[in-house]
């Protein structure tokens, strides 16, 4: 287990340290995600342990939202005071995303039928 928990962490490492070299525009830990599906997919399949150890840290997600709750309440009047051009993003996105992922759907599940 704590081999599959440092594998997690070197590619979150190496994404980091990848962006850093490159000033690539997407975070580290994006990156290494990337790179530890590129892993897996050669590898054909994901280990036990591995699913064990990702089982473990999406349980523990929770706790990492308690920070950006606090920084919302921190600055709730900011958030106030730009509460339209927010609105505006937030239903302009999902819009986008619901259409996207339909077209995706209906691209995909036409392929499918032939």
């Amino acid at each position: 287990m704590p081999g599959y928990l440092t594998l997690i962490f070197v590619c979150q490492l190496l994404g980091e340290l990848a962006v850093g070299a490159l000033a690539l525009p997407i975070p580290g830990p994006v990156l290494g995600m990337v790179l530890l599906f590129v892993w897996l997919l050669r590898r054909g399949a994901v280990p036990e342990g591995l699913g064990d150890v990702a089982g473990g840290l999406q349980r523990a997600m929770s706790l990492l939202f308690v920070p950006a709750g606090a920084g919302v309440m921190l600055h709730f009047q900011l958030l106030g005071d730009a509460l339209l051009p927010l609105g505006i993003g937030l239903v302009v996105s999902t819009l986008l995303t619901i259409l996207v992922t339909g077209a995706m759907m209906h691209w995909l599940a036409k392929g499918d039928a032939q």
